[in-house]
């Protein structure tokens, strides 16, 4: 077991924020968490995410077409991620989702039609995906309660309301906690945390993006998931190493092939 015995459910570490530091990174990454996975949002990052598996044994890879990587998709994008689907060390498609934050993403419809492709596709291949979801709430919590069935998820970086949890606890599904949940103006994230079952909860960096108090302001990395997890533990009443625990089993018992 490594220091922590944590596991980020949720890294870029194929961003070029890494480019000059990556394999000394990962390598003491080695020694601080049980592993990382290492998510993909397009043909060119999922192929990095792939590669980078490969290399060290405590790490996994996501593939998908992320919600802002949409236009210019490959007509044959599904077959691309099919053959990444078999990989031994292809646990989840993701990220992928909605977003409509960015205006210059495509259209909500276009949107939704390649998310919904994607989850068929993680379906056929007994895969569970790993959500994006931004200012897409009410449209994402439909989709999950008329449409979705039969496919595993996390909801990464929860943002959502207390109400839209409970309706996705009661489907099962997965809430991913990173480092907005350690800010000061994240009380709702917080009120999320302290409802759902701990069976449900795990943790994340999406690294190199939004660093957990202290560290904020720097470059994030899967190393941090440790102040997000102390701070979890403290807002929830719980030994850390209790938690640590209990999420890094909540990890392996969704993505399956870790081992």
């Amino acid at each position: 077991m490594s220091r922590t015995g944590l596991f980020d459910s949720h890294a870029h570490i194929n961003d070029e924020a890494f480019d000059t530091d990556r394999d000394e990174l990962v390598t003491q990454l080695g020694l601080e968490i049980d592993g990382f996975i290492d998510l993909g949002c397009d043909a060119v990052s999922s192929a990095a995410a792939v590669a980078l598996a490969e290399k060290y044994p405590f790490v996994y890879a996501g593939v998908g077409w992320h919600p802002e990587n949409l236009k210019g998709i490959p007509g044959d994008y599904l077959d691309q991620l099919a053959q990444w689907a078999v990989h031994p060390k292809v646990v989840a498609i993701g990220e992928i989702g909605l977003d409509y934050y960015w205006e210059e993403n495509e259209p909500k419809e276009i949107q939704k039609k390649i998310f919904l492709e994607q989850i068929d596709l993680a379906k056929q291949f007994d895969l569970p995906i790993i959500i994006h979801d931004r200012d897409a709430h009410g449209d994402m919590l439909e989709l999950f309660q008329k449409e979705v069935k039969g496919v595993q998820a996390v909801f990464h970086c929860y943002a959502g309301s207390v109400e839209m949890a409970k309706e996705l606890v009661k489907r099962g599904y997965y809430f991913g906690f990173g480092g907005t949940s350690t800010y000061k103006n994240a009380n709702k994230v917080r009120e999320v945390m302290k409802y759902i079952p701990k069976e449900l909860m795990l943790f994340e960096t999406d690294c190199p993006y939004l660093s957990p108090v202290p560290m904020r302001g720097k470059r994030n990395n899967p190393g941090y998931v440790e102040y997000t997890a102390r701070n979890a533990a403290e807002v929830l009443g719980v030994e850390f190493e209790e938690l640590a625990a209990q999420t890094t089993a909540n990890c392996k018992r969704l993505f399956k092939k870790i081992r």
